[in-house]
């Protein structure tokens, strides 16, 4: 894929006074300019560099904010918390930037590149280790996580509780995450005791470390500069501090899919070998991250089916027909044999199994799918949400991300990643209206609102690769016709501008990663607002746990007024009673009950 900085190497910084003799400094940097040159030219330094540099921001980013010591329950609190966050990213941020700058204006184009990678890797880790470190401001005080014991997270620990009790995890739901959490609860916060503890530090760790697996998903198909243009805005829109993995695992698995798509597309350059160690190894991928979340594999599905019978070398040869074989057979003898224990769970119970959960994003248009309210709504309802935009209630910002998706699929509908992008997008926006079509008829949801992270996933994933490809055709056609007509003009256009013009675009892609991950961790400070139920209702559930000594935590407001929520020591799965097969129709109240679902809120 094109980058912004063309890969040219070796080229002198150009600076003013003409060319001078070789000083003693300058022969001592030329040597140590050689040894930097070896390290870089060996294939595993510079992506292990990548891969490095994004953790360790993500991650240290994420330990520097446990410093912040605010009040985290006031308002004013809260205010002074982002702010110091902001603080701390410009103090690391701004001598990075300077850096990259200086290199691509001074610099050689070599050493640029190198600091190009880096870079872009580091903004990466950078805009979701804001968004923990938001969610660490958000829990100062408090050893519980997100939402105490209660909703989701009370689940979560009731299936890590089971594990650590002996007990099977029943149900449908991927086991690895639970497991996790158990095995962290034991090895850290001693076994069932501080299962809820230990949540906290795995909705911490995982938060942080979704930009850096985005990034260096994206990283096996793009340049650095297009995957960090891809991962940053995507995950830190579709981050869920509450549950991370999941988000994660969307993130994940579009990339995965279309590197796959790609082997396939290519069988007949692959050996016999190396396509079962490529199978092996997309096999075990795709198989933890079934175990780890395997909603979006549904959504996936059906587009990736048509994809890979399109891709599929049918008239290639006798050749590349068994290579392709041989990969997919690989791939899927091992997804499975790792995936068994879910496949054999949604086997058996799969087809039992109705979601009747109702809430805001079911009541919406159902072709709106460029935001999301979440079941925690606050004031919002269907009558206002989502707001109408100037165009047919499309906003400015919709039909430009539909002008990139259009210019994207137009320039580059050859390229896997377009094709698995649009293929897994209308895949998914079928399913959807299927689910949604037949709700009132067999009152169940299906999950289908999640297809709304997908397909505007897939949107995002369009819309910057034709961004991309208009660089790509543009810049070339200039280039090639100003060489015709005037290569004087030409040679302005050369490598030294782009990587200028690259180095500011990084600049305000980290900008835009502190803002952004400031305005999400702002929607999870602990709520404000006595009695209404938005995204901050979680973290101040976490301040109203009680602690082990039974007391309340440190900024709670219960504090010395009244006795927080007790401890639950027998946690356990959350067990529901018969089905009603009717639908449960949340953020709704008993007014609007019948309005809403069609029936009183008792029957």
């Amino acid at each position: 894929m094109t980058d912004l900085a063309p890969d040219v190497v070796g080229a002198p910084s150009s600076t003013p006074g003409g060319a001078r003799g070789a000083s003693s400094g300058e022969t001592t940097t030329a040597r140590a300019g050689g040894r930097f040159e070896r390290w870089t030219e060996k294939r595993w330094f510079l992506p292990l560099g990548e891969g490095v540099v994004s953790v360790v921001v993500a991650l240290g980013f994420m330990l520097l904010c446990t410093h912040i010591s605010v009040n985290p329950v006031t308002r004013i609190g809260q205010v002074s918390g982002l702010a110091k966050i902001q603080q701390y990213a410009a103090l690391l941020g701004i001598p990075v930037l300077a850096v990259l700058l200086f290199l691509a204006y001074r610099g050689t184009l070599r050493y640029y590149q190198v600091a190009q990678r880096l870079a872009c890797a580091a903004v990466a880790g950078l805009g979701t280790g804001v968004v923990a470190g938001g969610i660490v401001v958000a829990l100062h005080g408090t050893p519980w996580g997100l939402g105490g014991q209660e909703g989701d997270p009370g689940n979560l620990m009731g299936m890590a509780n089971d594990m650590m009790r002996g007990k099977g995890l029943p149900g449908v739901y991927p086991p690895l995450f639970p497991a996790l959490l158990a095995v962290w609860a034991k090895l850290f916060h001693h076994g069932v005791a501080g299962v809820g503890h230990a949540l906290k530090d795995l909705q911490l760790i995982l938060s942080a470390l979704v930009g850096p697996m985005a990034y260096l998903s994206w990283r096996m198909l793009l340049r650095p500069f297009w995957a960090m243009a891809v991962a940053v805005p995507t995950s830190i829109v579709f981050l869920d501090p509450i549950r991370p993995y999941s988000h994660g695992s969307m993130l994940v698995l579009l990339p995965l899919l279309a590197a796959c798509f790609r082997e396939i597309r290519r069988a007949d350059e692959l050996s016999v070998r190396s396509a079962v160690l490529r199978g092996l190894g997309f096999g075990a991928a795709f198989g933890v991250m079934f175990l780890w979340y395997s909603g979006w594999y549904l959504w996936a599905a059906p587009g990736s089916f048509i994809l890979g019978l399109m891709l599929f070398p049918w008239r290639r040869g006798r050749v590349a027909i068994k290579r392709a074989l041989v990969f997919l057979a690989t791939l899927l003898v091992t997804a499975a044999v790792i995936g068994a224990p879910l496949l054999y769970q949604l086997v058996r119970l799969g087809a039992t199994t109705m979601d009747r959960y109702a809430y805001i994003n079911t009541y919406i248009d159902p072709a709106y799918v460029m935001g999301w309210a979440s079941d925690r709504a606050g004031d919002l309802t269907y009558h206002d949400y989502p707001a109408s935009g100037e165009l047919a209630g499309q906003t400015g910002f919709g039909v430009l991300l539909l002008l990139g998706v259009g210019i994207g699929v137009g320039l580059g509908l050859r390229n896997v990643v377009v094709r698995t992008a649009g293929f897994v997008l209308a895949g998914a926006w079928l399913l959807r209206f299927w689910f949604a079509s037949h709700m009132e008829h067999t009152q169940a949801v299906q999950l289908y609102p999640r297809t709304t992270w997908i397909i505007f996933y897939c949107l995002i994933i369009l819309a910057v690769l034709g961004v991309m490809l208009t660089y790509e055709r543009v810049f070339g056609w200039i280039r090639g016709t100003l060489e015709e007509v005037a290569p004087a003009r030409a040679a302005r256009i050369s490598p030294r501008v782009l990587s200028q013009l690259a180095a500011g675009l990084i600049c305000a892609i980290a900008l835009f990663a502190t803002m952004g991950g400031s305005w999400s961790a702002n929607r999870f400070m602990p709520s404000t607002n006595p009695g209404v139920e938005d995204m901050g209702l979680d973290a101040l559930r976490a301040h109203l746990q009680q602690l082990d000594n039974g007391k309340c935590p440190k900024y709670s407001p219960y504090n010395g007024k009244q006795a927080c929520n007790p401890i639950n020591m027998n946690l356990s799965e959350y067990t529901f009673g018969p089905d009603q097969k009717k639908l449960y129709c949340a953020n709704a109240t008993s007014k609007e009950y019948d309005v809403v679902c069609g029936r009183p809120p008792k029957d």
